[in-house]
């Protein structure tokens, strides 16, 4: 089975590649000279902007793939995660942006220098690297997996690693030269490419089924005599499992959590706010691209409900009520791109594909500026002022190109590593990816509990607390609980709970140093 694409589908692949090729050369045109402007964009870029490039970053292939993937399979309960992610918001408004424009810093993990010390700074920013290269290597995995199929008609490893290879490569010459504002302006191009693939399949899918909309909103109501609702948002059961991520519970505790790490603490978004004229802009960025997520997430999960009635409701469709078989080459697919393989029209097969290759790029020149940033201003920068070696500023910028060469390339071998980790975790696309990083999050987020609400922590308490963080994480995998205990002593709990579990312990750990007499972040 492979992908066949028209004239029609040609046209639109030719389409892309010119404006890849045109908007590169336009975004990369200026090149920047100063380390503020490679990291920060001169702390001029509009609010918008930085909006559209925020929930370009949080959502990118993870939704492309895994969004139909959860509706097909599930319901709107995913949207509801969005109320953890306005409290989060609230907080990290308040408490982290004000902070972080006092003290303008180029990354997040400077305000612990300031009040800790300079090995805390290092540690965390560390196991940010760690953590970033596990979420968004599990991405770029995911797009790589279906540029495979397009590309090469398979998902074997060979084809697999190949397109990995060839979106690293991609997406390390879009961003190169520009740095953070490249970024941004590219996650605003290929935001609009892959939301418009979005829309394009809802329509074509609307079209395919024989029934007007009143009636196929009922089906997804009741799609079966007895069946929960495909409709439903709220979830108030107390199921502390894998299948009970999207409840009310999880959702006002790990994922508030989860939010909070991810905006605040998370260079990879955090960067982003940053680069707004001010604090209050930043803020408001930060608001606006949650707003934002609502509708984008509601499209790519209706693909999946729209998905559930063409194959799951045989009454409806008028068909013989045969069920889909998700493979590929003898391997299991999504849904979704079992539908794009197989049934969708002549261009709009191609409008999923390139959608598909934007939302890879996107998710990988978010990881690439952030992880530069970390690996030169946390880790670089000091490293000279401790030799006391003094060097022009440009060389920094130098210095964020070939990290984002290595970056690059880390990425691409944790995408590789993660086409087995998932075949064997048989874990859904979008838990998957949100799950990994919970690994690194466990730890930041107690380290900075404990740095702004308490006084305590020392630089061993921030090193011991980021390793328990991880560690608790690594010992609730499935894979871990199967080979540590018994059948009958076996328990499993999704990663939202993890989440609280390692943060709680990171927090306990981290007050337990003593501090060192310091002067604050705000004096």
């Amino acid at each position: 089975m492979s992908a066949q694409y028209t004239l029609l589908d040609w046209l639109v692949f030719a389409s892309y590649g010119a404006i890849l090729l045109l908007s590169g050369w336009w975004f990369n045109r200026k090149r920047a000279n100063s380390s503020q402007d490679f990291f920060l964009g001169g702390n001029s870029m509009p609010t918008w902007m930085v909006a559209i490039s925020v929930l370009a970053t949080s959502q990118s292939a993870a939704t492309f793939i895994g969004g139909p993937d959860q509706g097909y399979q599930g319901d709107l309960s995913y949207l509801a995660t969005n109320i953890g992610a306005f409290i989060a918001a609230f907080i990290v408004s308040v408490f982290l942006i004000p902070k972080f424009y006092q003290q303008k810093v180029y990354t997040v993990y400077e305000l612990l220098e300031k009040r800790i010390g300079p090995k805390a700074k290092r540690r965390s920013g560390l196991m940010y690297l760690f953590g970033r290269v596990f979420a968004s290597g599990a991405r770029l995995y995911m797009a790589a997996i279906a540029v495979a199929m397009i590309l090469y008609g398979n998902i074997e490893a060979q084809s697999v690693i190949i397109a990995t290879l060839l979106l690293a490569l991609a997406g390390l010459l879009y961003t190169v030269f520009g740095g953070i504002r490249s970024v941004i302006y590219s996650d605003v191009l290929q935001s609009i490419v892959y939301v418009s693939a979005a829309i394009a399949v809802i329509w074509c899918l609307l079209l395919l089924i024989p029934a007007d909309f009143s009636t196929i909103m009922a089906t997804l109501n009741e799609p079966a005599p007895g069946a929960d609702s495909k409709l439903a948002i709220f979830k108030f059961d107390l199921d502390f499992g894998p299948s009970g991520v999207f409840n009310i519970a999880s959702v006002l505790t790990g994922f508030v959590l989860l939010n909070i790490a991810a905006f605040g603490l998370d260079q990879d978004m955090t960067q982003r706010l940053l680069t707004c004229k001010s604090e209050k802009e930043g803020s408001k960025a930060l608001v606006l691209s949650i707003v934002m997520v609502i509708p984008v997430m509601l499209v790519f999960i209706f693909i999946g409900l729209l998905l559930y009635v063409v194959y799951q409701q045989p009454l409806l469709m008028n068909s013989d009520g045969a069920q889909v078989v998700q493979e590929f080459n003898g391997e299991k697919i999504t849904i979704f791109m079992y539908y794009v393989l197989n049934e969708a029209p002549a261009g709009v097969k191609g409008l999923v594909s390139v959608g598909i290759i934007a939302a890879a790029i996107s998710t990988l020149n978010s990881g690439l500026s952030s992880m530069s940033s970390v690996i030169v201003q946390d880790l670089y920068r000091p490293y000279l002022e401790a030799k006391n070696k003094q060097v022009a500023d440009s060389h920094f910028v130098k210095a964020g190109r070939v990290g984002m060469a290595f970056v690059s390339l880390s990425l691409a071998v944790m995408a590789i590593l993660c086409y087995f980790w998932q075949q064997y975790s048989d874990m859904p696309l979008l838990k998957f990816a949100l799950s990994v990083m919970v690994f690194s999050y466990s730890g930041l987020l107690g380290v900075y509990f404990t740095t702004l609400f308490t006084k305590r922590g020392s630089e061993s308490s921030v090193l011991a607390a980021l390793i328990i963080g991880f560690l608790v994480t690594l010992l609730m995998q499935p894979y871990m609980i199967d080979w540590l205990l018994p059948q009958e002593q076996r328990f499993y709990l999704g990663f939202t709970w993890q989440l609280c579990i390692g943060t709680a312990l990171a927090t306990i750990v981290c007050c337990l140093g003593k501090p060192v007499l310091r002067k604050s972040a705000d004096e």
